[in-house]
């Protein structure tokens, strides 16, 4: 059975990359696959609502609740 090697790795200078590791021998034959992680990184929901128009973050479900009533007796006035 195959064994994997699952690396993390900085693309250096001249677009060059290095592999160590103890367990490969000198002159022993291997395959190298490279992905590129994706371009833009992760953000969490908490990011992308911080930049929604309004930004409105709420810390308890009893903020939302309270903007809600707020928001519904403005709608009767």
């Amino acid at each position: 059975m195959q064994k994997a090697l699952h690396l993390k790795t900085t693309v250096l200078p001249g677009g060059k990359i290095e592999v160590v590791d103890r367990e490969l021998r000198v002159g022993e034959s291997v395959d190298v696959v490279v992905l590129r992680s994706a371009t833009s990184p992760q953000r969490s929901a908490v990011d992308i609502l911080a930049e929604a128009p309004g930004r409105r973050l709420f810390k308890t479900a009893e903020d939302v609740q309270t903007y809600l009533k707020d928001e519904r007796a403005s709608w009767e006035r």
